[in-house]
This record gives C-alpha cells, sequence and structure tokens, in this order.
C-alpha cells in the first residue's frame, strides 16, 4: 500500500512549489523525475564528509569511501537481480547505449550482418547502431510494428535469420507506454546466436526486473528517471560479453598496467569501462535512490501507477476534444492530441496553468508517421503524483480548445 501522503513529503520539489503562480503538477517523469531528500542528503554526505577519489587513495578516508562506491554497484545489482561485476557505472543509458554499440558492435559485427531494432525506438537506441552499422558494413532493419505500435513476436520471428547478430529496443517505449515481450525476443534471439540489447530507461524505474529471468544480453537505465542524480546510469552485460568487448575510453582506473611500446594490459569488467574519476556523488546518490524506491517495493510503486494511468485515460476518453494514442499503455505514460491544436501550445496551455507536459517527438522522431502527427503531448507519470493532481489536469484538459491554447500567449 502506498503512503501517498508520506512519500510526497519526502520530495521537497512537492512541497508547495508553484509554476507561473499555480500549484506545480509534475508530469514529466518520462524525462527526468523529482528526488527524495534521501537522495540530496547522499550527495551532500560525500561533499561534507568524504569528498576524496574512489579507488585512488591509500588512507582511511578513502578506504571509506571505496567501500561505499562498491555498496553502490553492489545495491544497483541486487536491484536488478544482477551479479556485481556484471555492473558498468556510466553518465547514464546514453553512455551505456553507446558503450555496447561501439565497443561490441564496432567490434565483431560484419558485412552482412543484421542489427534489428524499431521505429519507435529513442534515438539513444538507433543512432548509435545506425553508426556502428556504417563502419562496419552492418545493415540496420526495422521489425515492423502492429497498428497500434506494439512489437509482436510474430513480427521479430518474421525478421529473424542466420544473419542476424543483435536485436536492440526499449522494453517500455517512452512514447507510447506499451512494454515489449523482452523475455521471448531473448529466447529466440538466442536460439540463432543473436544478442539482445535492452533499453532500460523506462522500465527500471517502474516494474521490477530480473535481468537472470529476462536472459537479456545487456540492459541500460539511468538514475535521475528513478528519483537518483542527473548524470550517473548502469549498463548491466553479461560478464562473458563485457570481458570481450572494447572499452570506449583509455586511462586512469581502467588499466592494470602499460609500456612504452604500446602494449596495454586491461583491468577486468567492469573496471575496465570506468577510465578517469567517477560522478561519485552521483553514484552514492543513485544508491540512495535504489534504497528509497526498494523500502517501497517495486510491485507497490507499478501497481500504483496503473491506477493513475487508468484514472488519467478514463478521464481524457470522456472528453470529446482529446485524441488519445496509447489508451492500453503498459507504462505510466499517457500520449496524447488536442484536436486541432499543436503539441507545443498545447504544452504551454497546461504550463500556463502550473502543469508540466512534453511536447513534441521525445527523442523518437521515426514514430511520428507511424502516429501521423508531427508532434504529441506526454503526461508520465509516478508514484509521488497523486489522484488530486489528476483531476486538476483533468479539468484543463476539458477546457483546452484552440482558443484556450492560444489565449495563454496574449
Amino acid at each position: 500500500m502506498i503512503d501517498i501522503t508520506g512519500i510526497r513529503r519526502d520530495f521537497p520539489m512537492l512541497n508547495h512549489k508553484q509554476m507561473q503562480s499555480h500549484d506545480l503538477i509534475y508530469f514529466d517523469n518520462g524525462a527526468t523525475t523529482f528526488k527524495p531528500q534521501a537522495v540530496i542528503d547522499a550527495i551532500t554526505y560525500y561533499y561534507t564528509d568524504l569528498s576524496c577519489n574512489a579507488h585512488r587513495g591509500d588512507y582511511e578516508l578513502a578506504y571509506r569511501l571505496d567501500q561505499a562506491f562498491e555498496e553502490a554497484r553492489a545495491s544497483a545489482a541486487a536491484f536488478i537481480h544482477a551479479s556485481e561485476r556484471e555492473i558498468v557505472f556510466t553518465s547514464g543509458a546514453s553512455e551505456g547505449l553507446n558503450l555496447v554499440a561501439q565497443g561490441y558492435g564496432r567490434k565483431f559485427l560484419r558485412e552482412g550482418d543484421i542489427v534489428l531494432s524499431t521505429e519507435a525506438e529513442h534515438a539513444s537506441c538507433i543512432l548509435p547502431w545506425m553508426r556502428a552499422c556504417e563502419e562496419t558494413g552492418a545493415v540496420l532493419e526495422y521489425i515492423p510494428l502492429d497498428e497500434q505500435g506494439r512489437v509482436g513476436m510474430e513480427a521479430v520471428a518474421e525478421m529473424m535469420n542466420e544473419n542476424v547478430k543483435v536485436i536492440v529496443l526499449a522494453q517500455i517505449s517512452n512514447v507510447l507506454g506499451y512494454e515489449a515481450p523482452i523475455r521471448e525476443i531473448c529466447a529466440l534471439a538466442h536460439q540463432y546466436g543473436a544478442i539482445v540489447v535492452v533499453d532500460g530507461a523506462q522500465s527500471v524505474p517502474h516494474l521490477p526486473i530480473d535481468v537472470t529471468e529476462l536472459d537479456c544480453d545487456f540492459l541500460a537505465f539511468s538514475a535521475h528517471k528513478m528519483c537518483g542524480p542527473t548524470g550517473i546510469g548502469v549498463l548491466y552485460g553479461k560478464y562473458a560479453l563485457l570481458d570481450a568487448m572494447d572499452p570506449l575510453y583509455l586511462g586512469g582506473g581502467s588499466n592494470a598496467r602499460f609500456d612504452m611500446c604500446g602494449n596495454i594490459l586491461l583491468k577486468q569488467p567492469p573496471y575496465k569501462f570506468e577510465s578517469g574519476t567517477a560522478n561519485i556523488a552521483g553514484i552514492l546518490g543513485m544508491k540512495a535512490a535504489i534504497d528509497y524506491l526498494s523500502q517501497i517495493g517495486m510491485e507497490q510503486i507499478h501497481a500504483y501507477e496503473q491506477k493513475l494511468h487508468r484514472q488519467m485515460v478514463d478521464g481524457l476518453q470522456r472528453l470529446d476534444n482529446i485524441h488519445i494514442y496509447n489508451a492500453d499503455a503498459d507504462g505510466a505514460i499517457v500520449t496524447f492530441n488536442v484536436k486541432d491544436v499543436f503539441a507545443q501550445d498545447a504544452a504551454t496551455y497546461f504550463s500556463a496553468h502550473g502543469v508540466a507536459v512534453r511536447s513534441g517527438q521525445h527523442c523518437a522522431k521515426l514514430l511520428s508517421e507511424k502516429l501521423n502527427t508531427s508532434a504529441t503531448v506526454r503526461a508520465s507519470l509516478y508514484f509521488y503524483n497523486d489522484t488530486q493532481e489528476i483531476e486538476r489536469f483533468l479539468a484543463l484538459a476539458a477546457e483546452a480548445d484552440m482558443k484556450t491554447c492560444l489565449d495563454v500567449y496574449f
């Protein structure tokens, strides 16, 4: 059972904050999330009580930090049911996905190989593999989406052959909120010797994740989408694959030794991927976020978000002036447009009344043609939102039309 009153007290940004003279309602959680005080305190603690470098110093303060650093890795591993040596700290999901495309794809793809993805993917999923294919002679092909915009197993199966080496896709679409059948895709891909790279940016913050059960080969996620700091994230990879691939960067911390002849001996994963000084404050803040979410329980978070999602969708479906693109979404994302109103104008209307939503293509530019629109409005919910916020949002949505949306400019 979610204690929504107690949870909201934990977040400074939910403490009587205003936007344009209205109480703030934040429905842009798919972009980034608010931070509880526990996360802010963890970041402050690093700078006020530790403030040294990790895995560098031979003094007591450094030992304390090293322990906290590796406890954060253990926490991230436990959160997704992985081994600690399979957890690579990155700057976020985008870096993790690029690391796989460049460190694995560029090394192992060959001319004529096929990488499969979908047109619903975030740019961070697609663009790194476009480059890897261009550099290796491999081909990027797209699994057809069904009429709703979902990834179906029949479509995946029809695309599979012995030339497919990689499948890369989001577990939950950041635009439509549909969940891909990752476990089944992994099972099929492995029959052909292909690997599966999962963008977990919109799933890890909202669902219980078990990478062992999914049997995915890589999974990337960002802390800032799950109440953690910006600039830090995780790449999970099966150890044998991490061991085989190359790091993006070389430098201090990633090598065991090197000599003047150019011989470089890298450390074992995950350390060979963590050159230079890490975002230490971010790593400790991410651990605090994971601990906070774990204390509430991911099953409870998901169930509560589904209730909020149903409330919003049911309310919008009663309005003749709203077109919804994903009423049956699996994630807590509602993508819609106000009829006859440009998405950015609709978002500005909501902003003028204190509601933060996102408008545009949401970094998934290939999906616009499928949706037959140049842009949409996205309301993305999180477990600290409440039913009263949704009621206020629905009242504003009911009044949205070309006149009210344009009046805010004058």
